[in-house]
């Protein structure tokens, strides 16, 4: 029960539930629903129960945190995005503006289980700031899949 502890006690806050449980994805926004009349309808009844829709993508991890890197050295990582549709989807990244230092990599085409995005950064300070030898980094890039934005939060600090 939500109103009782593991030892019976009534709880004194409220018990806030994980994102997956409460049916949204975080970091994302849905797009408006476009009906698809290519697409057919699922007529599996273990699948047509589910309250969830069967489509969409889920980042692995959800964000990207480079930690403190050194000025003009270029580092990367990588994400996974997973396709936790039964369809094949289709996906696009908005890349950031060239003044963040990054870029993202990908191959574009059909995504059936997984695709790999490469996030790459050039760490680099803005002429100008002196912000006493460190300079945050902070973006979030923009995955525009057909169903919702999926927004990447990535941070770095540049020494």
């Amino acid at each position: 029960s939500l109103t009782v502890n593991a030892a019976g006690q009534t709880r004194k806050e409220k018990v806030i539930l994980p994102s997956s449980l409460q049916g949204t994805k975080p970091n994302s926004i849905p797009n408006k629903k476009i009906e698809d009349p290519v697409a057919g309808k699922i007529k599996t009844s273990s699948l047509a129960t589910r309250r969830q829709d069967l489509n969409g993508f889920h980042l692995i991890p959800p964000r990207v945190t480079f930690g403190v890197l050194k000025e003009g050295c270029t580092y990367a990582t990588t994400v996974i995005m997973k396709n936790v549709g039964v369809n094949f989807s289709r996906f696009r990244v908005k890349q950031p503006p060239p003044c963040t230092g990054l870029r993202v990599m990908y191959t574009p085409g059909p995504v059936g289980l997984e695709v790999e995005l490469e996030i790459e950064i050039f760490a680099m300070v803005i002429e100008g700031k002196d912000t006493g030898g460190l300079e945050e980094v902070s973006h979030d890039i923009e995955i525009l899949t057909e169903t919702d934005t999926l927004l990447l939060p990535v941070n770095a600090n540049i020494l």
